[in-house]
């Protein structure tokens, strides 16, 4: 293992990287679920094209997760990306519309979209296109990617991560957050007018969630080994609890009649290899030169902010920002994005949540080695993955997020021309909860302000074509 992953090099143990594994596939392990129902709809649940699209996303995950394990050697995991998971789905639905397409006819189609950005990615970044996209990205705004992606981990460990869903009397399913819905209630009495009977329920997910995230903060302060992954397990076993002594609620009920049998034949019915080349062309080709030149804008950036961010937690930058073995993570990274188009499911990308297994100590391969096994595992204990409380997850990603802010002491902010882009970019990325487009605000806010202050020449001529692009993506069509 040493010689394979450079263990002692990189100052970790077996140990060490198992834990960090484990942390951030509990961490991320939502997607198994939610990127089916996103992509197929929800209440789809048990469909042959769910089935198809759940083993493809376990599938995917762990191919692209060990590619980045061997090929680059760092703790980076890999899942089919939210936001590009919904802008597909939604893509989907429009084909359906523009051709009348049936839905199946209409995914496998849109496979090929996925298919294509994954080939033109694995060129980009054998010949070094991306890594130099990469490297002009300027030297501040890569600073202040880390602590805006922690800015984007606490928005969503308070916000979408951290809800109860309350049915009225219509039979209408609302969903009420912890920070946009219960904490900016001017009082308790407001709160619980708005939530209803979902009230008590939103208090046990606020609880768990900060029981959780102190004794993360407890366990790391005495130095204990795998303080998140700990932290997690305490908030679990309370949301457990809670469920079953205030609500009489059984929180393994789903456990009962879960089958633990992967639905293979659903698969190879409905998304493996089932990449549908006529139906694509049938798409016309402006929309698909459209559509093809946005996945790839969004997955590049979402990608390179990612990579960036969480290596710069881990001090894995260098002196000039750059992260070794780039090209490697990156080719990787397009790997998974092919495997998971002939698979079935939208683009695969390295995940934000990565972060909490390098926060748990992985420095290598390893951690993305152990959580890449646990996404071919739940192929068969997926039902067990499945009743971790999204309050327990809460807890890793505000402490994450939180840790990640300490980077900000690496951005110059007597320097107008660096802290502008970079506060663009904190309030972008969370608001907007795409890591791409926080970049590309940033970048054109650079770009602009270098130019209106008279020091166009300190701008390379890669960062004003990423500024033109980014210009047109956002105002124009793409």
């Amino acid at each position: 293992m040493d010689k394979m992953f450079q263990l002692k090099k990189n100052g970790t143990s077996v140990r060490i990287e198992i834990v960090a594994g484990l942390t951030t596939f509990m961490t991320m392990a939502y997607i198994i679920a939610l990127n089916p129902s996103l992509l197929v709809g929800f209440g789809y649940e048990g469909t042959p094209l769910w089935n198809g699209v759940f083993l493809a996303t376990c599938i995917a995950s762990a191919i692209g997760t060990f590619c980045m394990a061997f090929l680059a050697n760092k703790p980076f995991v890999m899942a089919p990306g939210m936001g590009l998971n919904s802008f597909f789905a939604l893509v989907v639905g429009n084909i359906v519309a523009l051709t009348g397409m049936t839905k199946l006819q209409a995914y496998q189609s849109a496979l090929v979209i996925v298919f294509i950005e994954g080939m033109i990615f694995i060129v980009l970044s054998v010949f070094n296109v991306r890594e130099k996209i990469v490297q002009a990205i300027p030297l501040g705004v890569r600073l202040g990617i880390g602590p805006a992606i922690g800015l984007m981990l606490l928005n969503i460990g308070f916000g979408t991560n951290a809800g109860v869903q309350v049915a009225d009397e219509a039979g209408n399913v609302n969903t009420y957050y912890a920070m946009s819905d219960f904490f900016s209630s001017l009082t308790a009495s407001a709160a619980r007018d708005k939530l209803g009977s979902g009230y008590n329920m939103m208090i046990l997910t606020i609880a768990t969630m900060f029981i959780g995230l102190f004794a993360i903060i407890a366990l790391n302060h005495k130095k204990v080994k795998g303080a998140v992954l700990y932290g997690m397990m305490v908030a679990s076993a309370i949301y457990w609890a809670g469920e079953a002594i205030f609500f009489d609620i059984d929180p393994f009920v789903s456990l009962r009649d879960a089958s633990f049998v992967p639905p293979f034949r659903d698969m190879a019915d409905t998304t493996l290899f089932r990449l549908d080349f006529n139906g694509f062309m049938e798409i016309g080709w402006f929309t698909i030169i459209t559509l093809v030149i946005t996945f790839c804008l969004i997955d590049m950036f979402d990608t390179i902010g990612t990579l960036v961010g969480t290596a710069s937690r881990a001090k894995m930058l260098d002196d000039k920002g750059n992260m070794p073995k780039m090209k490697e993570a990156l080719l990787s990274d397009a790997i998974g994005t092919v495997a998971g188009s002939v698979t079935g499911t939208s683009t695969v990308t390295t995940f934000v949540e990565s972060a909490s297994g390098v926060e748990a100590g992985g420095r290598t391969g390893l951690t993305a080695l152990v959580a890449g096994f646990m996404f071919l595992l739940c192929m068969f204990i997926a039902p067990i993955a499945a009743v971790i409380p999204t309050a327990a997850t809460s807890s890793a990603l505000i402490y994450v997020g939180i840790l990640m802010l300490s980077n900000l002491k690496e951005v110059k902010f007597d320097d107008i021309t660096q802290m502008a882009p970079v506060g663009i970019m904190l309030l972008a990325m969370p608001i907007s909860g795409s890591i791409g487009h926080g970049i590309g605000l940033a970048l054109i806010s650079y770009t602009v302000i270098k130019v209106t202050t008279g020091k166009f020449k300190d701008v390379s001529l890669l960062t004003y074509i990423l500024s033109l692009i980014f210009i047109l993506k956002f105002f124009v069509a793409v």
